[in-house]
């Protein structure tokens, strides 16, 4: 298989590596088909993280299909489409008791870090269990990638470590993914005011549209003053650091209210200066720490619930196997307008019987094969304006339509229509589902 490879302090490498077998019986392996990359992933790259070591495959976060199922694993079975998060917890041990799994005394933040990670064709994954979430039917895979890790790390270690409450007035120091995670979590508590502060004024424009409302330019404005002048001298109830560098976390310092409460998100490679002598004095609380996503089977809900769009972070898309040219966008994120980035494993379809496409295509990838009798599952359109119409034993087509507007495949089977087709912008793909009885066209 391919696997993204860190080499050392600014080294990576797309090369071939031995695929991962099970382990343990509590393992499951993965079939990778959505990554993405974390601006952790950038630490690593620089060094700022020395427990990983070359040789490692990085990536923490994903979404994929089970591939092969540990003789204990109970919940899941192969091809069982499923969300892994960035935390591995063994469910047994006394941090995993009380909720800390990112402290399990066997597992904890180990994918891409400690043991090979998701950026790659196929993953282990240990504690299955309670490591995986399954994937409900329909569910938007781009949306569920960003519940791996930064949307349960903006709620968790920004929103409720900070303690945010309806009508607080708080401010989100960095626009960035996380920042922005933080920004899409708050609003479940209804903080009066979202002031977001960043350097870069069209990830500003972005957060005024995801709920701020107010923004500050770091550079065009002084932020402190800017908030002093907003809050009419008080200060602000919550200040969340979501960038990682010294000069963020003392904004937050200088801008919390007398009672307040400082959330550091970010992921620091270097000291920071703590003004204790001025905040001791204003019953600061601070507060920081790795996210346990506990938040997750919650963030399942509302995403599916359409309280909250997590996907709209997504800007930019690429293959698996130009996760290299990824990289140069998301390490460039203010040059490229980059935001998060989405990897998809394409694989060539398994032959089916009596299969047949129309169309333009690059290729066409079915998640499942059919079950016993011949009824298609899912299938994946690539390339616009491509149609992609599957037979099999018990449905043969009689029409396929293509809405360029609106970006939907439907296929007319004579016994069933293919229905439910999403395609998302950018990539062109089309995934289509059988609906259990015949359906007129419209």
């Amino acid at each position: 298989m391919k696997a993204l490879v860190y080499q050392g302090p600014g080294q990576k490498d797309w090369i071939e590596k031995e695929r991962p077998v099970i382990a343990k019986p509590t393992d499951v392996i993965v079939r990778m088909t959505k990554t993405t990359i974390c601006g952790t992933d950038l630490h690593i790259l620089k060094g700022d993280v020395p427990a990983v070591t070359p040789g490692r495959t990085l990536g923490h976060e994903g979404v994929g299909v089970v591939a092969e199922v540990g003789s204990a694993v109970r919940n899941f079975k192969e091809g069982d489409a499923v969300l892994i998060s960035c935390v591995t917890s063994c469910g047994s041990c006394p941090n995993c008791k009380r909720q800390l799994y990112a402290h399990c005394s066997d597992g904890g933040w180990i994918l891409g870090h400690k043991i090979d990670g998701t950026q790659a064709e196929y993953v282990r994954i240990p504690h299955a269990d309670n490591s995986l979430y399954p994937i409900p039917a329909g569910a938007d895979e781009e949306a569920l990638v960003m519940l791996s890790d930064i949307m349960p790390t903006g709620l968790e270690i920004g929103v409720q470590a900070g303690h945010v409450k309806p009508g607080d007035t708080i401010a989100i120091i960095g626009a960035g993914p996380v920042g922005m995670s933080v920004l899409l979590t708050s609003q479940f508590y209804s903080p009066g005011r979202i002031v977001m502060i960043d350097m870069d004024p069209a990830r500003l424009e972005l957060a005024v549209q995801f709920g701020a409302t107010d923004t500050i330019q770091v550079g065009a404005e002084d932020p402190v003053a800017r908030i002093m002048e907003l809050t009419e001298n008080l200060g602000v109830d919550v200040a969340i650091e979501a960038v990682g560098v010294p000069a963020t976390f003392d904004i937050c310092q200088k801008i919390v209210s007398a009672g307040g409460n400082i959330a550091n998100v970010g992921v620091h490679g270097k000291p920071v200066e703590l003004h204790i002598e001025e905040l001791w004095i204003k019953n600061i609380n601070i507060a920081m720490g790795l996210v346990c996503t506990n938040t997750t089977p919650m963030l399942l809900k509302t995403l599916q619930s359409g309280k909250v769009d997590p996907g709209k972070l997504v800007t930019h898309r690429f293959k698996l196997d130009e996760i290299m040219d990824a990289y140069e966008v998301f390490g460039n994120a203010a040059r490229e307008k980059a935001m998060k980035v989405i990897l998809a494993k394409i694989v060539q379809a398994r032959r089916l019987p009596a299969q047949a496409e129309s169309g333009l295509r690059s290729c066409t990838h079915y998640e499942k094969p059919p079950p016993k009798g011949g009824f298609l599952l899912s299938a994946e359109c690539i390339t616009p304006p491509a149609i992609c119409i599957p037979l099999n034993a018990k449905c043969l087509p009689l029409s396929a339509l293509w809405s360029m507007s609106s970006g939907i495949c439907i296929a007319l089977f004579a016994s069933c229509i293919l229905r439910s087709g999403k395609c998302r912008k950018g990539n062109g793909i089309c995934i289509t589902l059988p609906a259990p009885r015949p359906l007129e066209a419209a």
